[in-house]
């Protein structure tokens, strides 16, 4: 089989590819950053500070469980890749028939809209917290809008290096903002501590069940984990021998992405959103909370770090997305068309057409309540993940499809079957 030219390819021998090792850690966590960056932004910044608010700190535990359970699927993810060369969404195609390729396209559509919503929503809320030259509703959509339109021109064209040097700059302008600013309000450290290591689902008028679900939904991602694939055939890794670097890459960004979660939910449990205070104010509300405590630094550098969050989501969001439609187009003209075989064309027509619309459509969502859509995001992104449970039990566990050395080990059929009862369990007493 032959292995695409991709662009940190080092030498070619043949028909083959010797994949460009990573020479230094940084190197090495690149995908798995931007795994982490794309899957915070709008699902830990609002669904984590508004849990907060709501929950207070005794549901830090379900940021550690939404981490651990994104690692879990990420690295099967990334082992069904290695081992057989092929996308995860071939794998699906073939094996669990043509039904799942229709009821993934119908998925895709709807995460799609409700997704871009919350992201174009949660930008315009940050920037016009830092630039408030509009009124509230007004600054929302206008800026919302910008930052859509700048995302499609940093996709188109600079391509994959320039989208990666970006995102970098985000990522660290959040996590050491927000991180920053969640240590220095100085919280109960009693009470955190209590949080993370004692599980408790608080009832506060019949909603801590449903925002309990949907922090451990939003922490990390939901169907942005598939295109953890794509990314690492970006940096040249091909074959088993980089699962090691895989595992790595994924847990640095994993246990990022729960420090962040921790963050945000503790800076949530700082304010009580009610009263005269509208859900699209939380920005600001948090804000000018930390103002009082940390002064303006606090307050500026908290908006500041917000605003990488949710500006690195959704510029990951544009950038992946429309790899999961390009590479479902092949698998429409031909099942046995891999991505792998095929290389996603980031010029080609479906790329092109889903970002398009991926970052017009969806600002319909802007006129909306920007909870209310936030909460869709987090829910609607939670139901994949048992989907995403159930494939990896089936693929994963064959040994006759990813080998018996790469099959799913006893403790990681317990992490899936686990995630299978949960969200069964929580489902069926929500009903």
């Amino acid at each position: 089989m032959k292995i695409p030219v991709q662009p940190d390819v080092q030498r070619r021998q043949g028909n083959q590819v010797t994949p460009k090792k990573p020479t230094n850690f940084l190197a090495m966590v690149g995908p798995g950053i931007l795994v982490a960056a794309t899957g915070v932004g709008a699902g830990d910044l609002a669904t984590a500070a508004l849990t907060g608010s709501k929950l207070g700190l005794t549901v830090l535990w379900a940021v550690l469980v939404g981490a651990g359970l994104k690692f879990v699927l990420s690295e099967g993810l990334a082992r069904w890749q290695l081992a057989t060369g092929d996308t995860f969404l071939e794998g699906c195609v073939q094996h669990l028939g043509r039904p799942v390729q229709l009821l993934f396209l119908i998925y895709l559509l709807l995460w799609s809209f409700v997704v871009g919503s919350a992201l174009m929503s949660a930008c315009g809320v940050a920037a016009h917290a830092i630039y408030p030259i509009f009124e509230p509703k007004h600054g929302k959509i206008i800026f919302g809008l910008l930052h859509s339109a700048l995302a499609v021109v940093i996709v188109r064209l600079g391509g994959y290096r320039l989208f990666e040097k970006t995102m970098s700059v985000c990522i660290a302008v959040m996590f050491v903002t927000v991180v920053t600013t969640a240590v220095l309000v100085k919280p109960s450290w009693v009470e955190v501590g209590s949080g993370l290591v004692q599980p408790a689902i608080p009832d506060i008028q019949g909603q801590g069940l449903d925002w309990t679900i949907a922090l451990i939904g939003g922490v990390g991602g939901t169907l942005t984990v598939l295109c953890y694939g794509y990314w690492i055939r970006e940096k040249g890794r091909a074959g088993i021998e980089d699962l090691k670097t895989c595992r790595i890459d994924l847990a640095s960004g994993y246990v990022m992405t729960a420090l962040f979660g921790i963050g945000m939910v503790i800076l949530g449990s700082n304010i009580n959103i009610g009263g005269k205070h509208k859900p699209a104010e939380l920005v600001v509300l948090l804000a000018n909370e930390l103002e009082l405590s940390l002064g303006s630094l606090g307050k500026w550098a908290f908006l500041i770090g917000a605003w990488g969050a949710i500006a690195s989501s959704l510029l990951g969001v544009w950038q992946s997305v429309p790899y999961l439609f390009a590479d479902y187009c092949n698998l429409t003209r031909s099942p046995k068309a891999s991505a792998t075989r095929h290389p996603v064309d980031t010029h080609s027509l479906p790329y092109r057409v889903y970002l398009y619309g991926l970052a017009t459509i969806p600002a319909a969502g802007l006129w909306f309540n920007f909870e209310k859509v936030q909460k869709a995001y987090a829910i609607i992104g939670a139901a994949f993940i048992p989907m995403l449970a159930v494939a990896l039990l089936i693929l994963n566990g064959r040994s006759k499809l990813i080998g018996i050395p790469y099959q799913n080990s006893t403790l990681t059929n317990a992490v899936l079957v686990a995630t299978l009862v949960f969200f069964i369990l929580a489902g069926w007493f929500k009903i």
